[in-house]
């Protein structure tokens, strides 16, 4: 990527750490280990990173706490790997704001695979060469260059998949996506019939929106076909 990219990895499994950041510095990656959820918040507030790989259960701070803090001042991906396969799981760390989960046990190139393509994703959205495309819908702005959503004056926080969803829509507001067009496109991987990803997303989206703006329905659901900017 022509630039020092740093990962925090969050595991307490120490074999698990030193395999996730020996993986990772032989791809070239900075890497930075942490055992426990007070120690992972330390680093938070020391460095910056541009991606977190994150386990859930932790000593000290839980996973889920954690990725609520992120969220609250950065926009980094967050990969939640986690032993954890309930479904509600799932959800629940989506809702928060993670961009993607891995269950253990797991195959080292697929978390590697997905880290790529979380960071090209997040490094396209934070590149602000060449980015000064503004996308407006009613009240609604979204700004290509700085990353910023507005609804009038008020800035709207939104994770890297909820910023590529929402700019997707605005850039085609004629066009209908389907969850499998838009899990396609911003997950750059196959649909393989899985709705509730797409649909805690674009829930995550609207409820963002509607906190601002109760009133207006910027995204509209076609039953039985998918999503668009409402007309």
């Amino acid at each position: 990527m022509g630039e020092i990219i740093n990962i925090l990895v969050v595991e307490d499994d120490i074999d698990i750490n030193n395999l996730l950041c020996t993986m990772l510095k032989k791809q070239g990656y900075n890497v930075k280990p942490a055992y426990s959820g007070t120690e992972a918040m330390l680093c938070l507030e020391h460095y910056d990173f541009q991606l977190v790989l994150l386990d859930l259960m932790l000593p000290g701070i839980v996973g889920q706490e954690i990725i609520s803090q992120i969220r609250k001042i950065k926009n980094m991906p967050i990969i939640v790997i986690s032993a954890k396969i309930e479904q509600d799981t799932k959800i629940e760390v989506l809702k928060l704001g993670a961009d993607d989960f891995i269950v253990k046990p797991f195959d080292v190139n697929e978390v590697l695979a997905r880290v790529e393509a979380q960071l090209r994703r997040y490094m396209i959205f934070s590149n602000k060469k060449d980015r000064q495309n503004i996308l407006k819908y009613k009240d609604l702005t979204l700004n290509r260059d700085t990353i910023e959503v507005k609804i009038k004056d008020q800035a709207i926080f939104l994770t890297a998949r909820e910023f590529a969803i929402l700019e997707l829509l605005m850039l085609y507001p004629n066009k209908v996506f389907t969850k499998a067009n838009l899990y396609e496109k911003i997950w750059n991987d196959e649909f393989l019939g899985d709705d509730n990803t797409v649909n805690v997303h674009i829930s995550n989206l609207r409820s963002k929106l509607a906190k601002v703006d109760p009133d207006t329905e910027y995204i509209r659901t076609v039953w039985g076909i998918g999503f668009k900017i409402s007309e």
